[in-house]
């Protein structure tokens, strides 16, 4: 092994090791002054909307790029904590998603079966892809949903945006419904193999209720459609 070989990998291991010591208590705790306290009752406050969390902010001292992949990069991040030590932070930057619950007049959700080698097996989820760099989401929606299904919609309507795990990405992906539904012609990316579905609502939303969908996006998506139709349908007089 050559010195400078030698170098980076004594660095890698030194960096290992303050992560490590940054986010390890295992030992004596009564060296940390930070306490979160008791739950209040109250209502909602959304984040940074409260004075408190102006005391929680890291402060980014130094960014760099650590991995460059097709789809997303790894970012190290060295912060300041609140209490003025250091720590550091690997972040995935993501370019943002949208994802869309397509509706047909008849109450069924249009799904994809894809294999997904993350998991090492074929998924259940809503129609999604990943945002081309400053492209429009309803725009993107409309282009996934006929890429990946071969439905054009008539409307589509923005849900709501989800962060799908911001202890470590800053991926957002924004959820659509889509309704109106006509069959063409799909046309997926060359590296895409899906089979498509035309499954019932209801037993969409058991299987998410079961724990049988895992998928993010179809969970939320899924159980945002079920509550927009109970509140479409009036309750019967006198309830």
């Amino acid at each position: 092994m050559s010195d400078t070989d030698k170098n980076d990998q004594q660095a890698a291991l030194d960096d290992m090791r303050e992560s490590v010591a940054a986010f390890t208590y295992d030992g004596d705790r009564s060296v940390l002054d930070h306490l979160s306290g008791a739950p209040e009752e109250r209502d909602l406050v959304l984040g940074d909307d409260d004075p408190r969390d102006a005391d929680l902010a890291e402060r980014p001292l130094t960014e760099d790029v650590a991995w460059t992949g097709r789809i997303f990069n790894v970012d190290r991040l060295r912060v300041e904590l609140p209490d003025g030590r250091v720590a550091i932070r690997d972040v995935v930057r993501h370019p943002g998603a949208v994802a869309v619950v397509a509706l047909t007049e008849d109450g069924r959700i249009c799904l994809v079966r894809q294999y997904r080698t993350a998991l090492g097996r074929v998924t259940v989820e809503i129609p999604a892809g990943k945002l081309a760099p400053g492209e429009d989401p309803l725009e993107c929606a409309t282009r996934e949903l006929l890429e990946e299904t071969g439905m054009s919609a008539e409307k589509v309507a923005f849900l709501t945006t989800i962060a799908t795990s911001d202890g470590f990405c800053d991926e957002l992906i924004h959820i659509y419904m889509a309704t109106g539904l006509t069959f063409s012609r799909s046309e997926p990316d060359a590296d895409e193999f899906i089979n498509v579905d035309l499954v019932p609502l209801e037993e969409l939303v058991d299987a998410v209720l079961d724990g049988r969908i895992e998928d993010a996006k179809t969970v939320v998506g899924a159980l945002i459609c079920d509550a927009v139709m109970h509140r479409l349908v009036p309750e019967p007089a006198g309830q």
